[in-house]
């Protein structure tokens, strides 16, 4: 992969004229359309955020278009192709890093896929039309006020947080497989004990799923309430219980079965979890 682009570099990759300012744009694909059409995976310095929708995609009730927010992270790859599409529509708001990453690091989204967007309903869509519009029309004054964007930029953010937590919660039916898939990689993790080497970390089921860890992270805890290395501790936890009073190995066995690398750290998590050590669960 190439070096990754500012502001200015990947406006001239893509086709779009440059902006004001080296470190904050906001453009409209409906009257500035990106020229480049394909792309191998390139990446950005800075955040981008994206509310967009093409033309011959999904309508409302009400006729209008179904948009949906991305957030591009500094050095994420970008890839596209979109020779076969039809033209976007929407706003493109870039910043840089030093600008917002002070506010980005409050959000899990924010290591979200580019395949896990925000849909938004009418209501949201219109909030972030709004707040897009406004941007836009700062951005374009004579002496635009950097503070301004950075503050949009901020409560686009804080929206967007709000808006994931209703996807989840709304899209149970969506979502379900999520947590049934997480469990099923989990159970098969452990099935065969001679091949478990390490503990298994939230990263390796995401990736199992085809999700980013915190989108999958997210989702579990949206819909049981707990964080998924909660979910793995629990696991872990009765299952060591299960082989402490079923089997007849070695506590340390027991531990270098379950993905600990020392015994005394199989001790340890035991003893925090259930207030026992393996041994005293083992012979009470």
């Amino acid at each position: 992969m190439s070096q990754a682009h500012t502001i200015p570099q990947h406006l001239a990759y893509i086709g779009v004229p440059g902006p004001k300012e080296a470190d904050v744009h906001v453009m409209h694909f409906d009257a500035q359309p990106i020229r480049r059409k394909h792309s191998p995976p390139v990446s950005i310095t800075y955040y981008s955020l994206s509310l967009k929708a093409y033309l011959d995609g999904p309508r409302a009730a009400d006729g209008s278009l179904e948009y949906a927010l991305y957030l591009d992270t500094p050095h994420k790859p970008l890839a596209w192709d979109t020779c076969e599409a039809a033209p976007l529509s929407g706003y493109g708001f870039s910043i840089s890093a030093e600008l917002l990453a002070p506010y980005v690091q409050h959000y899990s989204f924010a290591g979200y896929g580019s395949h896990e967007a925000l849909f938004l309903t009418p209501e949201e869509k219109a909030i972030l039309l709004d707040l897009f519009e406004k941007a836009y029309a700062e951005y374009h004054r004579e002496r635009t006020a950097k503070s301004v964007l950075v503050a949009y930029a901020a409560l686009i953010l804080s929206y967007t947080q709000l808006f994931y937590e209703r996807q989840f919660q709304s899209r149970v039916a969506q979502y379900h497989h999520v947590v049934t898939d997480f469990y099923a990689h989990l159970e098969h993790y452990f099935q065969l004990e001679s091949e478990v080497r390490v503990l298994p970390t939230v990263a390796y089921f995401a990736e199992r799923a085809h999700l980013s860890p915190n989108y999958s992270g997210d989702v579990l805890k949206a819909l049981t309430g707990q964080p998924p290395q909660a979910h793995i501790q629990q696991y872990i936890v009765q299952l060591a219980k299960t082989r402490l009073r079923q089997s007849t190995a070695a506590i340390s066995a027991i531990g270098y079965g379950l993905g600990f690398e020392y015994p005394a750290y199989f001790t340890r998590f035991f003893k925090k979890e259930t207030g026992l050590t393996p041994s005293a669960f083992r012979h009470q």
